[in-house]
């Protein structure tokens, strides 16, 4: 039974302003809301209706954290288009997926991306995991961001790194419809070494580029043939919320937003994988 226009709003809205908050697009927790709400969908167009979502999130989160000035847009540029051929080849690779496999594999994803972030909520406390990623040898990068209060954030990582991860978010999330957000975000800040909040805000950047993708492919193949109301709907809600989320961020520490993206992402997963048995 299709949810009411308001039901589908407000589901909109609150995944907009988790998504915003965290960096994660509102994709991470869509899609298990979709599949809870939803089971006899298929894969393809489970995922095509979060990565329209996301698209319109993220640009609207985007917006909010320019006029923050915590973008880091030279950075973002160049990991967006390293997403891009990832995120084509996710959409066609979605569709061999089975619905019990894509639940399984989506399920599993996210308590492993959980337990890291809850065990793991900030760059001090993953000194031990960090020592296993190589010195940047090729194309080291420093940057200076200063944002509209003043803020001044300096951070140095391996670009030709940021490139690799790039591609295989773009692949993943388009693969699952969650953005790859969940997966990028923590990749900026623990791989890279950026600030939380500039990862943040760089990260929903990068998402409305590979979203807006993944979007365009599926449009191509169809898939949004009788779910485009749905789609719209939930899309003009996480536009609204991902306002209040991007107001709520300044007042959040960066360890907390990590932590809250775990606990959320921990949750559903659970959700998820208990309704396969």
């Amino acid at each position: 039974m299709l949810m009411s226009t308001a039901a589908l709003f407000t589901l909109g809205v609150t995944v907009g302003a988790f998504g915003t908050l965290v960096g994660a697009g509102g994709g991470s927790l869509l899609v298990p809301a979709l599949l809870i709400l939803y089971p006899r969908l298929e894969p393809e167009v489970v995922t095509a209706i979060s990565l329209a979502v996301v698209f319109l999130n993220a640009t609207s989160g985007s917006v909010a954290y320019g006029w923050m000035k915590k973008t880091d847009y030279h950075t973002g540029g160049i990991f967006a288009v390293a997403t891009v051929p990832g995120a084509v080849l996710g959409v066609f690779a979605v569709n061999a997926l089975s619905r019990w496999s894509f639940d399984l594999l989506f399920g599993t994803l996210l308590l492993l991306i959980a337990l890291y972030l809850i065990i793991f909520p900030g760059p001090e406390t993953t000194r031990a995991v960090l020592k296993l990623v190589p010195q940047c040898r090729v194309w080291p990068v420093s940057r200076t961001l200063v944002d509209a209060k003043g803020e001044v954030y300096d951070y140095s990582f391996c670009m030709g790194t940021g490139i690799l991860a790039s591609f295989v978010v773009g692949f993943v999330s388009s693969l699952l419809g969650i953005g790859g957000g969940i997966i990028h975000v923590p990749a900026l800040i623990y791989l890279l070494h950026f600030p939380p909040h500039v990862a943040t805000a760089t990260a929903h950047f990068i998402l409305a580029v590979m979203a807006l993708t993944g979007c365009a492919t599926h449009f191509l193949q169809g898939t949004y043939s009788g779910v485009m109301s749905m789609t719209l709907t939930i899309g003009v809600g996480a536009v609204i919320g991902a306002q209040v989320g991007a107001a709520l961020s300044s007042r959040v520490s960066g360890s907390a937003i990590v932590r809250s993206l775990g606990l959320a992402l921990g949750a559903v997963g659970i959700r998820l994988l208990l309704l396969l048995y």
